[in-house]
């Protein structure tokens, strides 16, 4: 019977999560209800792209020394990691007192064309007044609070893919 989780395999779980989130980032919430990406939802993107290019090489390649495999996993972490802590951020600042809320400033590619790149995520990470909008919900759940569960759910695949990686050394130890 095929095991549903194999390294190989959730690697490519993870990559047609990426499939089927920038899916629906791109084509129903831009395309079909022509809702414009903040700032911070760009920077949730791109961890998520990041997490699915390193899924991608290693479901393409399926490395067997442990050291390629732990690589490709870090930097599939890190980038759902960073997607994960930019959607807790936005949720955040979504759920900020009114008064609270920072003011909306330039739009990024401004901060891009005029500010060094430091200083541009600092400026995205302050977050804006329109970080703090919401504009569409589904069962009650703002697209900051979806992707916060989504990449939630994606951090606990990849604890499954460790334990892929280094229970092998632990068979050898208990052995």
């Amino acid at each position: 019977m095929l095991q549903l989780t194999t390294y190989r395999n959730l690697q490519i779980f993870l990559v047609l999560m990426t499939v089927i989130g920038m899916s629906f980032a791109l084509f129903f919430l831009q395309r079909h209800l022509g809702l414009t990406p903040c700032p911070l939802c760009i920077f949730q993107r791109i961890g998520l792209m990041i997490m699915g290019g390193f899924a991608l090489i290693a479901a393409l390649f399926n490395p067997k020394p442990m050291a390629v495999r732990l690589l490709l996993w870090l930097g599939s972490l890190a980038g759902i990691g960073w997607a994960t802590a930019v959607a807790a951020r936005h949720v955040w600042l979504q759920h900020l007192p009114a008064d609270q809320v920072p003011s909306c400033g330039p739009g990024l590619d401004y901060w891009l064309d005029t500010l060094p790149m430091l200083q541009v995520f600092k400026e995205v990470f302050a977050g804006s007044g329109e970080c703090a909008t919401v504009d569409w919900t589904f069962m009650g759940l703002s697209i900051p609070e979806q992707s916060l569960i989504l990449f939630s759910v994606l951090l606990v695949v990849h604890v499954l893919i460790l334990w892929r990686i280094v229970r092998p050394i632990a068979q050898n130890r208990l052995a």
